[in-house]
C-alpha cells in the first residue's frame, strides 16, 4: 500500500509517530515526513533514527500555511497532532479547540488542496459522551472530519478511535513504574476505574486497517479488553516484586469511572467486522426532514461499548501484555 509513497505524520514526534517509524522504515515507503512544532524532539528523533527516508518539518497545525507547504507531493497523512492531557485542556479549553478542532480543519483543507489521497484522523474514547474539554474537542474533531468527507472528493477522510494506549507519553503505566522505581506509594484514583488496554503496535494496526478498508467519513474502533486501575497497579507490583502500598487519592476533576468506545446511538448503525467496528458516515444531505421526521430504530435495544462491559483481562494476560511492551521480562 505504501510502496514508493510519501507519508506525513502530524505530531510525528509523539509515541504514535515513533511506532509508525519503527514499523515503516524497513519497508519500501519512499519518504516519511514528521510535522511538529517541537524542534528539540525533532532533533532527538533525527539523531536516533539517522535515516534518509525521514524528513522533518517544523510547523503547527494551527497555521494553515505551514501544513499546506509541508503537504506538497504527499500521498497520505496520519493526523496525530493534538492536545491530549485532560488537565491542560480543562485549564485552557480554547487551546484545545485551536489545536484539536481548527487544527484538524487546517490539515483536512490543506490535504484537499494538495490532492492528498487519504487522511487518517486519530481520535479517542474520550470523544464518546465527553465530560471534559479534551473529549469535547476530539468529538468536534470527528464531526469536522465527517462533515468534510461529504465534499472532499478525491481525498478520502477516515477516523480511528481507540482507548488507553499502554505506556504512551503521559499515561498511567509509566507513572506507576516511576513510583515503584523510586520506592514511592503507588497512587490510584479509584480502584474500580476501568480503562481499555491497547499497545502502540495495535494502535498502528488500527490505523492501517482503517487505511485499507475505510470509506470517506468512516470511523473505525478496535475491540479491546480492559483492566481496572487496581489490577494494573497490582500486576506492576508483581512484575517488580514490590511491596509498596497503593494509595487511593480519589477521582480527578473531569475523570470518568469508565471510558466508552462506541455510543449506543452509534451501535445502531455500526458494522461489526470481527475485531473492529466500522461507524459509517452519516451522508444525509441538507434535507432537514431526514433529521426530524424519519426515524431509524430503537436506541433502547442497544448498549454502549465501554471498558466496564468489554472483556476483562485476567492477571496473567495483563502481565503478559505488560511484558510485551517492555515492562519486566
Amino acid at each position: 500500500m505504501f510502496e514508493n509513497k510519501t507519508l506525513l505524520i502530524t505530531g510525528g514526534t509523539g509515541s504514535f509517530g515513533n511506532a509508525v517509524l519503527n514499523r515503516f522504515l524497513s519497508s519500501s515507503i519512499r519518504e516519511i515526513r514528521i510535522f511538529s512544532r517541537d524542534e528539540k524532539k525533532q532533533h532527538d528523533m533525527r539523531m536516533d533514527m539517522n535515516n534518509d527516508k525521514v524528513k522533518f518539518y517544523i510547523g503547527d497545525v494551527r497555521d494553515y500555511n505551514s501544513i499546506y507547504s509541508a503537504l506538497d507531493s504527499v500521498d497520505y497523512v496520519f493526523h496525530a497532532a493534538a492536545l491530549k492531557q485532560v488537565p491542560s485542556c480543562e485549564f485552557y479549553p480554547i487551546e484545545a479547540v485551536k489545536t484539536n478542532v481548527l487544527g484538524t480543519e487546517n490539515v483536512i483543507n490543506a490535504a484537499i488542496k494538495q490532492k492528498v489521497k487519504k487522511v487518517i484522523c486519530l481520535s479517542t474514547d474520550k470523544a464518546v459522551y465527553p465530560i471534559n474539554a479534551m473529549g469535547i474537542s476530539k468529538a468536534m474533531m470527528e464531526k469536522v472530519m465527517v462533515a468534510k468527507s461529504r465534499t472532499s472528493q478525491d481525498t478520502v477522510l477516515i477516523g480511528t478511535r481507540y482507548g488507553n494506549v499502554m505506556a504512551s507519553r503521559g499515561s498511567v503505566i509509566p507513572l506507576f513504574y516511576e513510583q515503584i522505581k523510586n520506592k514511592q506509594p503507588i497512587t490510584i484514583t479509584d480502584p474500580s476505574m476501568t480503562r481499555f488496554m491497547m499497545t502502540l503496535d495495535q494502535a498502528v494496526g488500527l490505523v492501517l486497517y482503517a487505511f485499507e478498508h475505510g470509506k470517506s467519513g468512516d470511523i473505525f474502533v478496535q475491540k479491546s479488553p480492559a483492566s481496572t486501575i487496581q489490577e494494573l497497579a497490582e500486576c506492576l507490583k508483581y512484575i517488580y516484586r514490590s511491596d509498596l502500598p497503593v494509595k487511593v487519592i480519589g477521582a480527578r476533576h473531569s475523570e470518568k469511572l469508565y471510558e466508552t468506545l462506541l455510543a449506543k446511538e452509534e451501535l445502531m448503525n455500526a458494522e461489526d467486522l470481527g475485531d473492529y467496528y466500522r461507524i459509517p458516515a452519516d451522508n444525509r444531505d441538507l434535507n432537514y426532514d431526514k433529521y426530524f421526521v424519519n426515524g431509524n430504530g430503537s436506541i433502547a435495544e442497544f448498549e454502549e461499548y465501554n471498558s466496564h462491559n468489554t472483556s476483562r483481562l485476567r492477571k496473567e494476560e495483563l502481565i503478559k501484555l505488560l511484558n510485551s511492551i517492555g515492562f519486566g521480562e
